[in-house]
């Protein structure tokens, strides 16, 4: 008995090659046709890029039965995620919005009213400020304008580069208790009790928006799809269940596969991985020296402050968190960066279905218990 029914040697070989080979077209037909007798209507892969949001690059991969249906989601996806890019902008006004800057503007002036979306980004900021022992702090933004303003200098005209004084970030850094951010659910107001700080929620952000996005887009009846908005990857669900030819004769299916992503070299060029992790409805976050930096006589500055040293820790090249929430991943790669590795290691092994991989100067690594499941062999 074969998979297509009995086959009956009323005659030749010949015959019975010919019915066999008539049986192999015909399911090749179906693969090539989309197997949609198979596993129902066939999903094909698509993909987005846009250049305009949170300051990066963000790609937009999915999986649906036509292009309209895709465009659908992914102007869902665009219009979203702009919207949360205005939310959390701590540079400029939009007309209508109070957003960051405007609890910046107001700082020591009076409360602000804000969206819903600002207050549970703050709220899941300050637990894990508090989790992390203040290793990861939305509110030390007047430390971070400084080192910005010094970086936007330094690479505007490099020979000119220059470190910030001692001095001027010890007063800033008088300006960073987030006791001082007062978050009041109930009005949906957000006040900064000391007229000085700044909040900052660049670490914390891009994260927090991806993984409230891809929830949405899950709600609206998306299922598999890859959001990575700028390194910060979230994914939902995996690959269709669609089997290619392979599947069909018992040789495995093609896709339904997890999401494959990459770890980047933080000595390579951009586009050189050093592992590749699969993830199915997970997230990947890394924070790494090579990101955003300035050189000043020979020393490289990279973008993540430490809250204590007011100034880049250069412990680790880079920190992979991968769980379950890009919004959890993305604060916690900058705050197991700023810890050292027995704080950081302890922090994450506490933490359900949380993994990391620290990547030292000089090559070497350090993995938690269960990330090397994830990787992909």
């Amino acid at each position: 008995m074969n998979p297509y029914g009995e086959m009956r040697w009323h005659g030749s070989r010949a015959v019975c090659g010919r019915r066999l080979l008539v049986c192999f077209a015909a399911a090749l037909c179906l693969v090539l046709c989309g197997c949609a007798g198979l596993r129902g209507q066939r999903l094909e892969r698509y993909s987005a890029q846009y250049f305009d949001l949170f300051d990066t690059v963000t790609v937009f991969t999915g999986y649906a039965p036509d292009q309209e249906t895709f465009d659908r989601y992914a102007g869902e996806m665009y219009g979203e995620l702009a919207e949360y890019h205005r939310l959390y902008d701590i540079y400029h006004d939009y007309e209508g919005i109070n957003n960051i800057k405007t609890i910046n503007d107001n700082a020591g002036v009076e409360p602000v009213q804000v969206d819903g979306r600002i207050i549970g980004l703050l709220e899941e900021a300050v637990d894990l400020c508090g989790q992390t022992g203040g290793a990861v702090n939305v509110a030390m933004g007047s430390v971070l304008s400084v080192w910005h303003e010094y970086r936007e200098a330094a690479l505007a005209d490099p020979q000119r580069a220059q470190v910030p004084p001692a001095g001027l970030l010890e007063e800033a850094g008088a300006h960073m208790d987030i006791a001082d951010l007062k978050i009041d659910r109930e009005a949906g107001t957000v006040y900064l009790a000391d007229p000085e700080m700044r909040l900052d929620v660049g670490a914390v952000a891009k994260g927090y928006a991806a993984e409230m996005v891809c929830r949405k887009l899950q709600e609206d009846g998306l299922t598999s799809a890859m959001l990575n908005v700028g390194g910060n990857v979230r994914t939902i669900g995996a690959k269709p269940e669609q089997k290619g030819l392979l599947g069909l004769f018992g040789g495995g299916a093609a896709d339904g596969e997890a999401w494959t992503v990459g770890v980047q070299d933080p000595d390579g060029d951009g586009g050189a991985y050093l592992h590749t992790v699969e993830l199915t409805g997970g997230a990947l976050v890394t924070s790494g020296t090579y990101q955003r930096y300035y050189e000043a006589d020979g020393v490289r500055y990279h973008h993540i402050i430490h809250p204590e040293l007011l100034a880049p820790w250069n412990r680790y090249a880079s920190v992979t968190i991968l769980c379950g929430d890009s919004g959890l991943a993305d604060g916690l790669s900058t705050a197991v960066f700023n810890m050292e590795i027995e704080d950081g290691l302890a922090l994450i092994e506490s933490l359900e279905g949380v993994e990391a991989l620290w990547i030292y100067p000089d090559g070497s690594e350090e993995r938690s218990s269960g990330f090397a499941a994830y990787e992909k062999s």
